[in-house]
């Protein structure tokens, strides 16, 4: 993924710091040094394995599979599972202090002359301290301490200074998840995967979050296109969102004749469109992001939220955290190819609802992802 993981920790970590407990590296645990010697005769005795400069330096999660065997004097400090790694010195200011979280152990394993390594001697979670260690909140303060000319370094002491956030430990273990599986979904270069992936998030922290019916948080629109005031036809795609039908289709199919019976449908409304296939199982809900009024079928259900972040709404249905709910109060009806789910009954499916700010960040969040992982896409064709 070459720098992927520090470009895409960069994106998550500053959106939700500002309100959790700024704590010490020196106070969170302590420092050691690598082995001393660069080759297998300067290292003594004994079987062992060493994490690399290069290990650290690759992935927030050193790999114990990676690590090299070499003769190591077992007086050398031995490494232990939770400990984290950290490069002293580089020709670079941004590749100085760099980190690597050892999440298990196989066999004696010990850190090079290159590197030096840290032990929490409090619990956190390891997932969450690899990925936080690498964003962009933290990499700005190391950079800030390294110090040099025709190359950088940074030492033990400096680098036990810096702050970093620490949310409750259960917050870490939600957030540690995520992003491990956010990292594990970019390598794979998914894009398709990284729609759906919106859920885990969903499903793995909503189980606190207050339960809201849509009819709390949003009103049905049926205001129609009277004295045909709206003549765009809009049409909600699974694949394209909300789109005019012109551009969709290469051609007008509804009739500016009749579209007087048509809903009007204002920037940021939301519409369901009862059409499935196999990207949209129960039909999509997407959100007119076009920056214009237009008008849609009477066969879409169109709605309008209130006292809610749109943003953190329209990523909530692009999850799938919403289909249970559809299954079990809906079906395929007479024709096969749609939804059939009452008004009545669709507007009592449950949303979880977050405290506003966190609708703000988590809705910032999936955007900032989706730019990112489109970029990266671009690049890697």
């Amino acid at each position: 993924m070459e720098n992927l993981h520090c470009s895409e920790s960069q994106v998550k970590a500053w959106l939700f710091v500002f309100s959790w407990e700024q704590r010490k590296l020196g106070d969170l645990g302590t420092t050691y040094t690598g082995i001393s010697g660069k080759t297998s005769v300067d290292f003594g005795h004994g079987d062992a394995r060493f994490i690399t400069y290069m290990n650290v330096y690759t992935n927030p999660i050193a790999n114990p599979e990676m690590v090299d065997c070499v003769e190591v004097d077992r007086k050398q400090h031995e490494v232990e599972a939770g400990d984290v790694f950290f490069t002293t010195s580089s020709e670079t200011p941004d590749e100085v202090g760099l980190s690597s979280v050892l999440l298990e152990k196989q066999g004696i394993v010990y850190l090079n002359s290159f590197c030096f390594g840290y032990r929490p001697k409090v619990k956190i979670d390891l997932h969450y301290l690899a990925f936080m260690l690498r964003s962009d909140v933290v990499r700005k303060k190391i950079v800030f301490l390294a110090q040099g000319i025709s190359r950088y370094n940074i030492s033990k002491n400096k680098m036990m200074e810096i702050s970093v956030p620490l949310p409750p430990l259960e917050e870490q273990s939600k957030i540690g998840f995520f992003l491990n599986n956010l990292d594990n979904l970019i390598t794979l270069h998914q894009r398709k995967s990284k729609i759906s992936f919106s859920g885990v998030m969903f499903h793995t922290l909503t189980h606190s979050w207050e339960q809201r019916k849509l009819k709390d948080i949003a009103n049905k629109i049926t205001t129609k296109n009277v004295d045909t005031l709206y003549v765009e036809t809009l049409t909600n795609s699974a694949e394209f969102g909300i789109i005019s039908q012109k551009d969709f289709f290469d051609h007008n199919v509804s009739n500016l004749e009749n579209i007087d019976g048509y809903y009007i449908v204002e920037n940021n409304d939301f519409v369901y469109n009862p059409r499935i296939s196999t990207s949209a199982p129960v039909g999509p809900i997407n959100r007119n992001k076009l920056g214009r009024n237009g008008v849609m079928s009477p066969l879409y259900t169109v709605f309008r939220t209130h006292d809610v972040e749109e943003e953190y709404v329209e990523w909530f249905f692009k999850s799938s955290s919403w289909h249970k709910f559809m299954y079990f109060n809906g079906d395929t009806g007479a024709r096969s190819d749609r939804f059939a789910i009452k008004d009545s009954v669709f507007f009592e499916m449950p949303i979880p609802v977050p405290h506003i700010d966190e609708q703000r960040r988590i809705g910032l969040f999936f955007t900032s992802m989706d730019n990112l992982i489109t970029l990266h896409q671009r690049k890697r064709s």
